[in-house]
């Protein structure tokens, strides 16, 4: 909205044009969403402390996380608040996408608030049926696909790192496709938010990558400079990964060890649809597997740990999955298994970035 009241003045008054660029309006948008948890950031979890709503803990999980119970969740809502007014502050919204990545956090984090809302209802930690959630999940994920294949000018070819020429087109199998990348990185997220900090650290990392991403995707000289394929108007999602990035630092001021509040199902579902619709829109689907290895390797953990209990008659690979829980369990402070997981996201998001260039 900023934007679009103020740079149509830039004929009259010329320091107006600074509104054009979009790394001034992401440098802002970032600001914005952080100043905006701030601002509403303790008045919510008064609220959320308020309404008792607090965060029902596994009661298989470790013995320290018993000093967790009662803890305020859902604070996503606060991240979710955050992105969307800044975003509807600092970016052009003429541009389709910004609307697509909107629907995605909105949608994303209803089912997020519904599973939440189950949760804290029953006091159980399962939420709504599983299945139930997945059809929802889909249900966006596969829309959002459909209309990226039917709009005119959106290829529906892959691009595979390290290799410049390598861009197999899919098809109607890219909408497939693209569906499990949504779908995917939301569960991700999901099952990595399980101690203070742990998701919405190397979640930031991933959105400063795809920022990157974005505003070089979006700018025809950089992307035929790297050799990445030229989307128009993907350099204004560089403002919702700024947005988001913002949120999430003034998130963690809360969520950081030990937590004042967690950021709950609708938090961790609508970061991680979020960032796998940013893949998607960039054309860097692939390289989120990296970018987002932390979330990649948590989820496998998980897939590993079930499929070799079901087929071994109870032996486990961990002591407990998600990964996280294995370290806990060997004795690792919690901080330490927090702050080592980001190290290692951040190493994975230069990794990634430097596959730009080594095509």
């Amino acid at each position: 909205m900023i934007y679009h009241l103020l740079y149509p003045l830039h004929d009259k008054f010329s320091y107006f044009n600074v509104f054009r660029y979009i790394t001034f309006r992401t440098i802002y948008a970032t600001v914005t969403a952080l100043l905006i948890c701030f601002v509403v950031g303790p008045w919510l979890i008064k609220k959320l402390q308020s309404l008792q709503i607090g965060q029902p803990i596994r009661n298989d999980g470790p013995d320290t996380h018993l000093a967790k119970k009662g803890t305020p969740t859902m604070g996503g809502i606060l991240i979710i608040f955050s992105i969307v007014i800044s975003t509807l502050l600092w970016a052009n919204l003429t541009v389709d996408y910004v609307w697509l990545v909107i629907m995605v956090i909105v949608g994303y984090g209803l089912i997020g608030f519904m599973d939440d809302y189950k949760k804290l209802t029953h006091q159980d930690s399962r939420g709504i049926p599983g299945k139930v959630r997945l059809a929802g999940e889909i249900a966006i994920a596969l829309f959002v696909s459909t209309i990226l294949y039917l709009k005119p000018g959106f290829t529906s070819s892959v691009t595979i790192p390290f290799f410049k020429t390598a861009l197999p087109d899919l098809g109607w199998g890219y909408v497939v496709f693209s569906t499990f990348v949504i779908v995917g990185a939301a569960n991700a997220v999901n099952l990595t938010d399980g101690l203070d900090g742990l998701a919405i650290g190397p979640a930031i990392t991933c959105f400063m990558t795809y920022l990157l991403f974005a505003y070089f995707a979006g700018n025809v000289r950089i992307a035929g400079y790297l050799q990445i394929p030229y989307v128009a108007g993907t350099g204004e999602l560089a403002i919702v990964c700024g947005a988001t990035v913002g949120a999430g630092l003034g998130f963690l001021w809360y969520n950081s060890y030990p937590a004042q509040v967690f950021m709950g199902d609708v938090g961790s579902l609508a970061l991680g649809g979020t960032l796998g619709t940013l893949a998607i829109l960039t054309k860097q689907e692939i390289l989120l597997a990296i970018v987002g290895g932390i979330f990649v390797l948590e989820t496998f953990s998980v897939i590993f740990q079930v499929g070799w209990f079901k087929v071994s008659n109870g032996k486990r690979i961990f002591r407990m999955a998600p990964l996280h829980h294995h370290f806990e369990l060997k004795g690792w402070a919690e901080p330490k298994v927090i702050v080592r997981f980001w190290i290692i996201s951040i190493l994975l998001a230069l990794v990634a970035i430097s596959t730009l260039k080594l095509r």
